[in-house]
């Protein structure tokens, strides 16, 4: 059994692991019973077997129900920790948010793996898991009753039976492989096919929506391909499976038949062994069936561990230092960021200090490093090496939720959720009143365009905030990082894709946001360097503190 099977097993309440085992022992019980009543029914030529004999039958049909019942609810629980375990670990961590490019899986991939991925781990709990059971313990029930009927068929059997996983492991080492190469692509396809979507009005922009459309049927039919390599393998398992207990069956069989015609055994003996030598072997076959069947979500459930186990900031306790309510001073000392997997640091040592109200400019080309730092100061990656200092006290010791209260935060795209204008704004600060609301609008040149709108402040938007241009979001980013008040803002590019016009309403409202507050800004554009007070360059993930403003710009 591999890792990633055992550390889902051990996700599984003990007590529902033992309810399992208690039910497999009792159909193993049932069926030897089965078995017996039967042979007798047969022998004798008696209808008196049959009533005792469908009871066995409903029994047995009532087990299988309650232990498929209980693996279901189980496989629930296991599946509802794992997506809670990514969706708290997967924002700000993913290739698609840090615009550094070193993280790894995009946002796709994880949408891929929190939906399908997941599902596809049903088929363990609801039949790998109970029929793990069941060959666990039927057997050797089997076998006793076989050895107390007839020894020398029980001898055969003995030998045989081990042969039925050895071939189905040798098998199921290549399904295992094919399956994860499988899972692979269909991630990567998501992903990908999700990027697609999201940038779908630029690549029209530029005529490469057709390009792209190429690239997703060249990963479907890639996808395609492993798909159908893996249904062979499987195939070809059952086949050599089937073989193997065919073969098994008939060398105890053919013994007990001529056993029988030359009067050596009972009639009612030879038709025991019959019924109950292939029950030996059925659970095996089944388990290798079942196998099959949850090898997609064995694999995912290996990406997902690998994703929960690589997480860059694990939670931290929530006790902790909480610093007084005002501009802090903060203080970078030999820090050093490395994402899972990447070659190269994206910060490398990176030393910088911000006095407390002051504001910094961050510049320097795509990946090399800028977001990392701000996903550093926000608590959301945690250094390789160095530490990070607010106010002289370590950001790993900090209180996490109250520091994030303090934190003030407009990204290149900001987020507006399906709900309206007042309650995207008050967000981060749920007990504002409408005048606040439109205090932070106004402070942040977004009152006019508001007003604009049919229901003004109650007008509810699409997911995204559909229906706003670039520069309007923006504009609400930063009326929401105004609400909050808090003394540190963290500004990630915001005036990015914006036309000259939305970039002087967006500059002029950052002007204002910034005020008396400790400030990081990641800028390209001269109009956003100028708010600053220095410029910090960062070039491979080094930081060159010595530049001009007027050089930067």
């Amino acid at each position: 059994m591999k890792a990633v099977e055992r550390r889902l097993l051990r996700m599984v309440p003990r007590r529902a692991m033992t309810v399992l085992g208690a039910l497999a022992l009792a159909q193993g019980v049932l069926l030897v019973v089965q078995a017996d009543l039967l042979a007798r029914a047969i022998a004798g030529l008696d209808a008196g077997w049959l009533v005792p004999l469908a009871c066995v039958v409903a029994g047995r049909a009532a087990l299988t129900w309650a232990s498929g019942g209980i693996a279901a609810r189980g496989g629930a629980a296991v599946k509802a920790r794992l997506r809670a375990g990514l969706l708290r670990g997967g924002a700000g961590r993913d290739g698609g948010i840090t615009g550094d490019g070193g993280a790894v899986g995009g946002a796709g991939a994880r949408v891929t793996l929190l939906t399908r991925g997941l599902d596809a781990i049903d088929p363990f709990f609801t039949g790998y898991l109970p029929q793990l059971l069941v060959a666990c313990l039927v057997p050797p029930l089997v076998l006793a009753r076989l050895a107390v009927a007839d020894w020398p068929s029980a001898v055969v059997v003995a030998v045989t039976v081990p042969l039925v996983p050895v071939f189905g492991a040798l098998v199921g080492l290549r399904t295992a492989a094919l399956t994860g190469r499988q899972w692979a692509l269909l991630a990567r396809l998501g992903g990908h096919f999700r990027d697609v979507l999201a940038g779908l009005s630029t690549l029209r922009s530029f005529g490469r929506a057709g390009h792209q459309s190429g690239v997703v049927r060249d990963l479907a039919d890639e996808h395609r391909r492993a798909s159908v390599r893996a249904l062979k393998v499987a195939f070809l398992s059952s086949l050599v499976l089937e073989l193997v207990c065919a073969l098994s069956v008939a060398v105890v069989a053919v013994p007990v038949g001529l056993r029988l015609l030359n009067g050596d055994m009972p009639l009612v003996t030879g038709l025991l062994v019959l019924i109950l030598v292939p029950e030996a072997y059925l659970p095996l076959r089944a388990l290798g069936a079942r196998f099959h069947a949850s090898a997609e979500g064995v694999a995912a459930a290996e990406q997902a561990f690998e994703a929960l186990d690589g997480e860059d900031a694990p939670e931290r306790p929530e006790a902790g230092v909480v610093l007084p309510h005002r501009a802090p001073e903060i203080v970078l000392e030999d820090v050093t960021v490395r994402y899972p997997g990447a070659e190269h640091p994206a910060l490398d040592r990176v030393s910088l200090r911000i006095a407390p109200g002051e504001r910094v400019a961050v510049t320097g080309p795509s990946g090399a490093g800028k977001s990392t730092l701000l996903l550093v100061l926000a608590g959301l990656v945690a250094p390789e090496s160095g530490r990070v200092l607010v106010n002289g006290v370590d950001l790993a010791d900090l209180d996490v939720a109250a520091w994030r209260r303090g934190l003030g935060w407009v990204p290149q795209r900001p987020h507006l959720f399906a709900a309206s204008i007042a309650d995207n704004i008050a967000l981060g600060s749920p007990d504002a009143t409408r005048p606040q609301v439109e205090d932070a609008a106004r402070a942040a040149a977004a009152e006019d365009f508001i007003h604009d709108l049919p229901g003004g402040y109650d007008t509810v938007l699409g997911e995204r905030g559909t229906g706003l241009s670039a520069g309007q979001r923006q504009r609400l980013a930063l009326a929401r990082a105004y609400l909050t008040g808090a003394p540190l803002m963290l500004l990630d590019e915001p005036s990015a894709r914006l036309d000259l016009r939305s970039e002087n309403a967006l500059v002029r409202a950052a002007g204002r946001l910034l005020e008396d507050r400790t400030a990081l800004i990641v800028a390209h554009r001269p109009a956003l360097v100028a708010l600053a007070d220095r410029v910090v360059r960062i070039e491979n993930g080094r930081a060159d503190t010595n530049l001009r403003k007027e050089v930067a710009a």
